[in-house]
């Protein structure tokens, strides 16, 4: 196996394109789990250490650019207030040490359906940026960035740049339920993210599908349902009807971590909660206000 060394993005870039069966490595959480148990080899590694550009982020005409090299860790506690899904997210992934190491980008490339912060990307509306040394940059949606299961929408000679992030809109929270309370893949997750000036609110379901996904059938019942202009508590039938519209999104199988039932009835019962939490937020927002 070569490790390949660059030493600026721009490099990189043209590593990648000479050798497009290279895999990208940042913090290796990911990466180095699969080589420790043998359970996949690349014929190369890119490390893209190297290329501090990545490890920036700033905010351009009111979004957040987030280099693929910041850590989970710089997340929580420097974008925490302005992305509180993500950041919520990333408190749940691995040890602190892990936290420390990993990053979104990382997350992304992997694309796998239990990665933690997709569902939050999804409910935040993320947008990918992704370069090549032949075509430059251009710009993934993020309902258009999961392919299957572990694929992305990247070609062979891309790499990510940056997520960008419109800051939040509203309250956004995120969930998961796992075998125990730390450093554990997902049996599933959930994501919900409410635009008041909008009237909308999108979601996203992690570890229930071959892909992260969004539930938009719960999306449109509560554009319709929730009371945006004369807010008041929910009632029980909209939060159960809210869970059942996620838990029918779903399209999880039975593993080693949970069954396909356990699943969806786990997701119905996350998406009731975080709605629960997110408009009690907006209640008190306005009533602040």
């Amino acid at each position: 196996m070569d490790f390949l060394r660059p030493t600026s993005w721009a490099d990189a870039l043209d590593i990648k394109a000479s050798r497009p069966d290279a895999t990208p490595i940042q913090g290796g959480t990911d990466m180095m789990v699969e080589l420790n148990f043998d359970k996949g080899r690349p014929s190369a590694l890119l490390d893209l250490n190297p290329c501090r550009e990545l490890f920036e982020y700033q905010e351009i005409d009111g979004k957040l650019r987030i280099g693929a090299g910041v850590p989970y860790v710089r997340i929580i506690n420097r974008l925490g207030d302005r992305l509180p899904g993500l950041a919520q997210a990333s408190r749940t992934v691995g040890s602190p040490q892990i936290r420390n190491r990993g990053t979104v980008g990382g997350n992304l490339g992997a694309a796998s359906p239990a990665g933690d912060t997709h569902p939050a990307l999804l409910a935040g509306d993320a947008v990918i940026e992704v370069e090549s040394a032949a075509r430059g940059s251009r710009m993934i949606p993020i309902d258009d960035f999961y392919v299957w299961v572990k694929k992305n929408a990247l070609e062979p000679d891309e790499l990510i740049r940056a997520i960008w992030l419109a800051p939040a809109a509203g309250p956004q929270y995120f969930s998961k339920v796992g075998t125990r309370n730390a450093m554990v893949i997902a049996v599933c997750s959930f994501a919900v993210a409410l635009y008041p000036d909008a009237g909308t609110a999108r979601t996203g379901i992690g570890s229930a599908g071959p892909t992260p996904l969004r539930a938009r059938p719960a999306e449109e019942f509560l554009a319709a349902q929730l009371p945006w202009q004369d807010p008041a508590p929910l009632t029980e039938p909209v939060l159960r009807e809210f869970g059942a519209l996620v838990s029918a999104a779903a399209a999880p199988i039975d593993d080693v971590r949970g069954t396909a039932d356990y699943r969806k009835h786990a997701l119905s019962v996350l998406a009731r909660r975080t709605l629960s939490w997110a408009w009690t937020d907006y209640l008190t927002e306005r009533k602040a206000a």
